[in-house]
């Protein structure tokens, strides 16, 4: 997308959030455009997925406002807890895409913890390159840097630190009974409320450049969205839509607290910690891997984060890869 593109959607996309009517004129005034223009734009908002009103004698409206994720709000909740780059993009095709493009160009000198929003993913990715469907506005998608100079066998059991890290952030906002489903997923009353996805960077035996990619339902009715699969989210939670700007700043906040612990000890403290939020403990499960098809009862994870299954011929450990875990 062109700067001057992008900088315009911005724009419009920061007036209309406010949820009331914007006329055609006064928005084509404002980004200094024709309202021919003007409606080229919006058109590309709705392909986005903003559901976006046209009312003749009154101009635009979004369905619903809502206030845009802001750096500077971000930051001040984060307090002093740690100064890294906050950045906040309104449109991206993917925030993993893009932070894993400015660790190959070497000008971008990245630092642990540094993290990237966007409002927009025009290409947002889940595991084994699902997509990852998110309405703007309601959710809180973003990607954060983390080194580990041990290399890529010193990130065992990452993802599933990251979803203690979400959990744990939760907890601040009312929610207390969030669940975890091995490898990857948050769930809460059953049913999917975030994703990860890590992504590495690197060579073998150097130091792994990571890129942790969290995707969290904030507003995503499940009456109005079809992402695939049950879901839930916290506004029909928690009754209200959350501040997403004081939710993200508890997300990061949590990882920078768990993620030097996690590259200095590995993931061996954090399992007791694991298995209690495990959404299959000690219930029959059924994992696809590939084309096998294995059966067992879910016994928690070991040290290196993979699913320990007791079996007929005793307890299999399962790593990560093209595995699929359901209750059966």
């Amino acid at each position: 997308m062109r700067q001057a593109s992008k900088a315009t959607r911005k724009h419009i996309l920061a007036l209309l959030c406010d949820g009331q009517f914007h006329s055609g004129e006064i928005i084509a005034q404002q980004v200094g455009l024709s309202r021919t223009a003007v409606a080229g734009h919006i058109s590309q908002l709705a392909d986005w997925g903003l559901n976006v009103f046209k009312v003749k004698g009154k101009g635009y409206r979004l369905e619903r406002g809502f206030p845009l994720l802001n750096a500077d709000s971000i930051k001040k909740h984060l307090g002093d807890t740690k100064r890294a780059m906050i950045d906040v993009e309104s449109v991206l095709p993917s925030t993993n895409t893009e932070l894993k493009r400015r660790i190959a160009n070497a000008r971008h000198d990245l630092a642990n913890g540094d993290v990237l929003f966007a409002e927009v993913q025009t290409e947002g990715r889940g595991r084994h390159g699902r997509v990852w469907q998110a309405p703007v506005g309601g959710s809180l998608t973003f990607s954060m840097y983390w080194s580990f100079p041990d290399g890529y066998q010193s990130m065992a059991g990452l993802s599933l630190l990251v979803g203690l890290a979400v959990c744990e952030a939760l907890k601040d906002f009312g929610v207390n009974d969030a669940e975890l489903k091995w490898p990857n997923d948050i769930y809460l009353q059953g049913r999917k409320l975030a994703g990860v996805l890590i992504e590495v960077e690197g060579q073998i035996g150097a130091t792994a450049h990571s890129v942790i990619g969290v995707g969290l339902n904030v507003c995503v009715p499940e009456s109005q969205y079809d992402v695939g699969q049950p879901h839930s989210d916290l506004a029909s939670y928690l009754g209200v839509v959350p501040d997403r700007n004081e939710l993200a700043a508890a997300v990061v906040k949590s990882l920078w607290e768990l993620l030097p612990k996690f590259t200095q000890q590995g993931f061996t403290s954090f399992v007791p910690h694991w298995e209690a939020l495990d959404l299959y403990a000690d219930k029959r499960i059924v994992l696809q891997m590939g084309d096998k098809r294995f059966s067992g009862i879910d016994r928690g994870v070991d040290a290196s984060g993979a699913l320990l299954v007791e079996t007929q011929d005793g307890i299999t450990r399962f790593h990560g890869g093209e595995v699929s875990l359901r209750g059966n």
